[in-house]
């Protein structure tokens, strides 16, 4: 590569063009404020999403090299211009004090039964559970952090839920790809009280070809 195409810093130096298209995707998410999907920041360019994808690359790398206050995060090709938590406190002080979403230890539960499952029915949180759950996910869809998906093809067509893209951008997950691996302890344990349950349901069936007989009077 000559030297002539390099920047001060020996990365590529950009046309005009390309500078052109860091500045139209950086006005889009600036604008938009929640996350676009890439293929909407290729058309904004009319280029196609690999190119698209290269763009908004380097504008991420050149706002975290830059030390700004804002970045650029990417959830599930999707891509969005936010503050950086470490700003929090700061805009705080001259901000309205947001309300605090506080979850209980049954809703982080409840969550993370959904976030592994999903998309799961109340019923089948209930099952791993232990209890009703209605509360709780009621909690959690206010907080969008969980939203019905869909419904399931069965009798009453239960509910199914999936967890939000609210719930990536408060964890700091790109995608449910990236959730951590489940602890295999509490894993056990779980797969222990399921298989106790099946046990002391299988131990109050009859066994197959008995049953009570009835004598004629």
């Amino acid at each position: 590569m000559d030297k002539e195409t390099l920047g001060t810093d020996g990365s590529k130096k950009l046309t005009k063009e390309e500078k052109n298209w860091e500045a139209v995707i950086e006005a889009v998410l600036f604008t938009m404020g929640n996350s676009v999907e890439l293929r909407r920041l290729a058309a904004a360019i009319e280029q196609d999403e690999e190119t698209a994808k290269e763009v908004v690359l380097r504008l991420m790398k050149r706002y975290d090299t830059g030390k700004r206050g804002m970045q650029i995060i990417e959830l599930e090709n999707s891509y969005q211009m936010c503050t950086r938590s470490e700003y929090y406190e700061n805009l705080i002080r001259v901000a309205v004090t947001p309300k605090k979403q506080v979850l209980t230890e049954v809703a982080l539960e409840t969550l993370s039964i959904i976030a592994y499952k999903q998309p799961v029915t109340k019923v089948e949180i209930e099952k791993i559970r232990g209890v009703k759950s209605d509360h709780a996910v009621n909690k959690l869809v206010e907080y969008n952090l969980v939203y019905e998906v869909g419904r399931m093809d069965a009798p009453g067509r239960p509910a199914l839920f999936a967890t939000t893209e609210e719930f990536l951008r408060r964890f700091g997950i790109g995608s449910t790809q990236n959730l951590p691996v489940a602890d295999p302890v509490v894993t056990a344990e779980i797969r222990m009280e399921v298989e106790e349950e099946l046990s002391e349901i299988s131990d109050l069936m009859p066994e197959e070809g008995t049953g009570a007989v009835i004598s004629e009077p």
